[in-house]
């Protein structure tokens, strides 16, 4: 039942012998060893017969070998061995390992790193469908010492903790008990326990060991526990902001672009704005007070906003399609075959995302690639006022913008074509800014094509979204390096880069939570924008836009720099 890959004891590969074209190959196999439960996430079914070994021994393991490949990784670099492409994105995935293992140290602060595998462990086992019943059991029995493991590991590692990981983490172990000692028998039924020896006793020992680590957790971490926001300060983030890009970017010079460009969109919103007034109210005199120009004319868009979830649902569907006639009439880019793609409304289950909304796409190795697009939702029992403001964030005007941005030729196409590279590294170390700055930069390629020409609250809502992605990047760095609380950072974002209400409400958590990601929209989408001069330029009127796009789609999430020499061949090593 298992293969060779998973062998039982771990063996950390001799790479003194590595050829820099199998560094890929030989790095996905430790990182699969390394993490089963994250490669069983990505679609590698074969990564369900183990779980995370998180002692010390092995993490120590793990960081003596990404640092010995970090060494061979730059050698090849250096010498020009291999692909390069693939060697940039292998060598800030090992160095984000080396921080991550060697800096955050998640062992000794994160209870929940511990938890989620504890409590996640057992029912991934029975939730998966391409298990027989016997083998779920067989797999439940390995568990048993597996679990024991990790409690032991956590109790001999985690030194303190946040108050809000120590919350949810008490409570993932307390569902993790329950599922042991009450549940787990009644998952069984009826199927034959003789493939492991006392599993009744096994399961109730099982639930035994949760409960002493909760027991632990409350008498020896819950006094050295404090509330805290997790603000990395300026060294920390511009060390990880320089991982996250592959570049020299520090905090200050991103800081100075997104302020430009906020000043620069907010001058074009004012423009944009002037121009939808004086056409629709010729009567009216224009306001001379830009915030009061600026209040009138978003009123408008806002009350161009659905009613209720439905109501949405149904619009959004229309727009897919309409996104989709659109780029095919306008040869933006070349659609990809078999749509897998199905729009629902976010589950109230998902808590804050679901007043986001998200797309949920298939795991790159998974066997059936299905995408959802989840929609923003509210529940209709919350109060008036609250919703009235909720619907009127997730306007029509700003919709229609997003379509494009989620779907076509945004992220669902983006990953669907992703899916089809032949580079197994992309698909599970992409690079960072490429996701939401392909996303961003297809807003501006399909106005520029002629997407919503004759509504000006639509190119509106594109400039208030570019604002606010602006707004992501500079706040990103004001709350981690300047010290901005959450006051400061949503009055700034409101008055300044005028947010909508509702994103101005998830703002913070996700600045606190993802301040590199948050900084992507903006990065990426000025890489992509910079990218598209230059070849235009370049190649004047043989310029051909599903070309560029088809290119930029097929390459995979690649560093965006290195596009130039794709599309430019003799620029190699320039």
């Amino acid at each position: 039942m298992k293969t060779a890959l998973f062998c039982l004891v771990i063996i950390i590969a001799d790479i003194t012998s590595v050829t820099a074209q199998g560094y890929d190959d030989r790095y996905i196999d430790e990182w699969i060893r390394f993490y089963p439960s994250r490669a069983l996430a990505q679609g590698m079914h074969n990564s369900i017969f183990y779980i995370e070994d998180l002692s010390s021994q092995r993490i120590n393991q793990w960081l003596i070998y990404n640092k010995k490949m970090l060494s061979q990784t730059d050698s090849a670099l250096e010498h020009k061995q291999g692909d390069r492409i693939n060697l940039r994105l292998l060598r800030t995935q090992i160095r984000t390992e080396i921080d991550k293992w060697e800096l955050d140290a998640p062992h000794q602060r994160s209870l929940s790193l511990y938890s989620s595998l504890i409590v996640n462990g057992g029912k991934r086992v029975m939730d998966a469908s391409f298990l027989t019943p016997n083998e779920k059991v067989q797999l439940i029995c390995e568990r048993f010492g597996q679990i024991q493991k990790l409690c032991n590991s956590a109790k001999s590692s985690i030194q303190s903790v946040d108050q809000g990981d120590l919350e949810r983490s008490l409570r993932q172990l307390e569902a993790a008990e329950k599922f042991y000692k009450d549940e787990l028998l009644n998952l069984v039924g009826n199927q034959k326990l003789s493939v492991c020896s006392d599993f009744k006793t096994q399961s109730s020992q099982t639930a035994d060991n949760i409960r002493s680590l909760i027991t632990f957790i409350n008498s020896e971490i819950l006094p050295r526990t404090k509330e805290t926001e997790p603000i990395l300060g300026r060294d920390e983030y511009t060390r990880k902001l320089s991982l996250y890009v592959d570049a020299s970017l520090t905090p200050e010079k991103l800081a100075d672009m997104a302020l430009q460009e906020i000043e620069m969109v907010r001058k074009l919103m004012g423009e944009v704005a002037q121009s939808y007034f004086v056409s629709n109210y010729p009567k009216q005199k224009l306001p001379s007070d830009y915030n009061e120009l600026m209040r009138l004319t978003l009123a408008d868009m806002e009350k161009d906003a659905p009613k209720s979830g439905p109501e949405y649902l149904e619009f959004w569907k229309g727009l897919s399609q309409s996104s989709i006639k659109f780029i095919e009439e306008k040869k933006i880019a070349t659609l990809p075959k078999n749509e897998t793609l199905q729009i629902l409304t976010a589950p109230e289950s998902a808590g804050p995302a679901a007043r986001i909304g998200w797309v949920s796409s298939a795991p790159p190795f998974s066997p059936n690639p299905l995408t959802t697009l989840y929609v923003p939702s509210i529940p209709e029992s919350f109060p008036d006022k609250e919703r009235t403001e909720f619907w009127a964030s997730f306007n029509r005007p700003f919709n229609r913008i997003i379509v494009i941005h989620e779907l076509y030729p945004g992220h669902y196409m983006q990953n669907k074509i992703a899916r089809e590279s032949p580079h197994s590294i992309r698909l599970l170390f992409p690079f960072g800014i490429y996701s939401e700055g392909w996303a961003t930069f297809c807003e501006r390629v399909a106005l520029d094509a002629g997407w919503e020409a004759q509504n000006k609250l639509t190119l509106l809502a594109h400039l208030r979204k570019r604002l606010e992605n602006a707004n992501r990047a500079y706040t990103s760095v004001m709350v981690h390096c300047n010290g901005w609380d959450k006051d400061k950072t949503i009055s700034f974002s409101i008055e300044k880069s005028l947010l909508a209400p509702q994103f101005a409400k998830s703002l913070w958590g996700r600045l606190v939570d993802s301040p590199m990601q948050m900084t992507s929209y903006f990065l990426g989408g000025t890489q992509f924008n910079e990218l598209l001069a230059h070849e235009q330029k370049r190649l004047g009127t043989q310029f051909n836009l599903t070309e560029f796009m088809d290119t930029i789609l097929r390459a995979g999430p690649i560093p965006i720099d290195e596009f130039y020499e794709m599309f430019n061949p003799s620029l190699a090593g320039k």
